[in-house]
């Protein structure tokens, strides 16, 4: 199971990639969007995030115990579920989704409140909440440029 657990958590090991494994995760989480956008169907989308996250977690916490540190580098899932979260529902297009990465990473680095502390969180669950967090706050960002200028990302 802990290979499992690993292969998971680092995204078939893209995880490893030795430069910007975060931006590999999210450039993979962005592939998985536009699979799933392209289900049409919202229930599809969401839950698609809410076992992502799941799985997430439960990989999570594999990989800490594996690498022996919290949120340890090589773990990108939270990268791809993140980019599901900035774009969640919302009529993006491609120029849209590659806003809502750039967005996503610059959040994702900063860590604005909450997001640094629920990185505290023990576990898997600290893992993938605090990408979660950083990606509530890309989605809001996004609906509001969506709302100044939806020609531009819709």
């Amino acid at each position: 199971m802990q290979r499992l657990g690993l292969f998971i958590a680092t995204c078939g090991y893209l995880g490893y990639v030795p430069l910007a494994p975060g931006t590999f995760g999210s450039a993979a989480g962005l592939v998985v969007f536009f699979a799933v956008r392209s289900s049409g169907s919202t229930a599809v989308e969401l839950a698609v995030i809410a076992g992502l996250f799941a799985v997430g977690v439960w990989s999570g916490n594999v990989a800490e115990h594996h690498f022996g540190s919290v949120d340890p580098g090589p773990v990108v899932l939270d990268e791809v579920v993140g980019m599901l979260i900035t774009l969640a529902l919302l009529p993006v297009n491609v120029t849209g989704a590659l806003v809502g990465f750039f967005l996503f990473r610059a959040l994702d680095i900063v860590k604005p409140w909450p997001s640094a502390q629920f990185e505290r969180l023990p576990g898997g669950l600290g893992v993938m909440a605090d990408d979660g967090m950083a990606a509530v706050y890309g989605n809001l960002v996004m609906r509001g440029l969506l709302a100044l200028a939806p020609g531009w990302f819709a």
